[in-house]
């Protein structure tokens, strides 16, 4: 039986401008190892965002794993540790890759997914037996988070301050930097994050490119030789112009890093609405493209014969969490499809449905 994929929002290939650009510069020669000109005009054009006083790198590599452990790892030395939410992607996510490059994680529990200045300060006040205990040194957010939800303005702005007063070097994984931005309820810009971390990437993978994240190195020091650490970790590719072609079609005239972006929550914002119009609640607020419903089990049963989706955690005996991912690709018409079933579900079982939490 056919169904429709919920599971992550990299299901599809990639945007057909993308593909179409890919094709068209087929036969065209470039230079090798990121050198070609469609890398430079793609660093261009995002430098171009980052705010006149953006005096970095960019660097292109595969997929978003590889990001987190160059970036990481260059900036470390071999007793330096990582601050992380305890639900961050690379404490969770990626089998223990900073782990095996010998740097220790730090972690404090997530407050609406995120990482606090308080949990900041107790991490530094409970770790500080030197040279005794690794000594905790870069802090690490992503936006959007795991839970799907954004980083104010302010919010980054405080972290980002602490880190300075502290000597700590603030590292943000955008893996779906896109949906952040593109987020109702985010206030800050490319600009703004370039200004408050010492690097950053940008996630093509998630929001329309075959493959690609773009490394944004904001702090000058950290900048020297970052292309050694990408090539020792095997992220350098030969045709480097797959990842800058991708990148120059995403932020080119039509604007296709954030229109997929706001595409892909708006389906999700369309699900979120639907699902709690039927009754059912939400463990975390629908800010991007993530939506995560808590539903009866055998609601959840029912609705994997004609869909795919993630079971994310128990939420009592007979519920549970899942989690749908939306993309730059989601035909709006398997969200009505997914409502619809929602609803014959929600009449056919109408005593056993979990009540609107209105104070969410």
């Amino acid at each position: 039986m056919t169904t429709f994929s919920f599971l992550d929002d990299y299901s599809e290939g990639a945007h057909p401008d993308i593909l179409s650009a890919l094709t068209e510069s087929n036969y065209v020669q470039q230079a090798a190892y990121g050198e070609d000109t469609y890398s430079a005009d793609a660093t261009n054009r995002i430098k171009a965002r980052l705010g006149s006083t953006f005096n970095g790198a960019i660097h292109y590599v595969a997929n978003g794993t590889m990001a987190n452990i160059v970036a990481i790892s260059s900036c470390l030395r071999p007793h330096e540790a990582v601050i992380a939410v305890n639900s961050g992607h690379i404490v969770v996510r990626e089998a223990g890759a900073i782990e095996a490059t010998g740097h220790k994680l730090i972690t404090v529990p997530a407050v609406d997914g995120k990482l606090t200045p308080e949990s900041i300060e107790a991490v530094l006040s409970s770790n500080a037996h030197f040279p005794h205990m690794a000594k905790p040194r870069l802090v690490y957010i992503s936006n959007a988070t795991e839970a799907g939800t954004v980083y104010t303005l302010p919010e980054l702005r405080a972290i980002s301050a602490l880190a300075r007063q502290r000597g700590l070097i603030l590292f943000l994984d955008g893996a779906r930097l896109g949906a952040a931005l593109a987020s109702s309820k985010n206030d800050a810009t490319l600009a703004d994050i370039a200004s408050l971390v010492d690097l950053f990437w940008i996630g093509g993978t998630k929001v329309g490119a075959l493959v690609g994240e773009a490394i944004v190195v904001c702090n000058p020091a950290l900048a020297d030789d970052f292309a050694f650490h990408i090539k020792q970790r095997g992220g350098m590719l030969a045709k480097g112009r797959l990842l800058g072609i991708q990148f120059q079609e995403l932020f080119g005239v039509k604007n296709l890093f954030f229109e997929n972006a706001r595409h892909a929550n708006a389906m999700a914002a369309k699900l979120a609405a639907g699902i709690v119009s039927h009754g059912y609640a939400l463990d975390a607020e629908t800010a991007t493209n993530l939506v995560f419903p808590i539903l009866p089990d055998s609601v959840i049963a029912a609705l994997k014969e004609h869909f795919s989706f993630h079971l994310w955690a128990k939420a009592g005996s007979e519920c549970s969490v899942i989690r749908l991912a939306t993309s730059w690709a989601t035909d709006e018409r398997q969200v009505d499809a997914f409502l619809a079933r929602i609803a014959q579900l929600a009449n056919a079982a109408k005593g056993g449905l979990r009540p609107v939490d209105e104070s969410r």
